[in-house]
C-alpha cells in the first residue's frame, strides 16, 4: 500500500479512495484513524480479490444499479456491495486477518 495525501486529488466530499496499490487521502491526520484505514484496506483486500480492473467496472456497474434502484447517489454509494462490506466491518480492525475470499458476495 502506497499512500499519497493531498487535499487536490480528491473531490469535495471525499477524504480518502483506495485505487490499488495506492490510497489517496485528503489530509495527512487520516493515517492515525483506525478505523478509516481499516475501511480503505478492506478495498484494497477486495481490489486484488478481483484481480483489480474487474474490481473497478463491478462497482461501477453495480453504482449504477444501485442509482437506478434509490434515485439517490448517497443511498446508491452506501448500498455497492463493496461498501456495505467495508461499512460493516471497519471497526473490526482484525477483519482482515480472518476474513473469507469474497466475503463481499455476503453484501449483495
Amino acid at each position: 500500500m502506497i499512500i499519497l495525501v493531498s487535499p487536490f486529488l480528491l473531490r469535495k466530499k471525499f477524504t480518502g479512495i483506495a485505487l490499488w496499490p495506492f490510497l489517496l487521502l485528503k489530509d495527512s491526520a487520516l493515517k492515525a484513524d483506525a478505523i478509516f484505514m481499516n475501511h480503505e484496506r478492506i478495498h484494497l483486500r477486495q481490489q486484488i480479490e478481483l484481480l483489480v480492473l474487474p474490481f473497478y467496472l463491478w462497482y461501477g456497474i453495480e453504482y449504477l444499479v444501485r442509482l437506478v434502484q434509490y434515485q439517490d447517489r448517497h443511498k446508491a454509494y452506501r448500498n455497492i456491495s463493496f461498501e456495505r462490506e467495508a461499512y460493516a466491518k471497519e471497526s473490526d480492525l482484525f477483519y482482515l486477518k480472518d476474513r473469507p475470499l469474497w466475503f463481499f458476495l455476503k453484501f449483495i
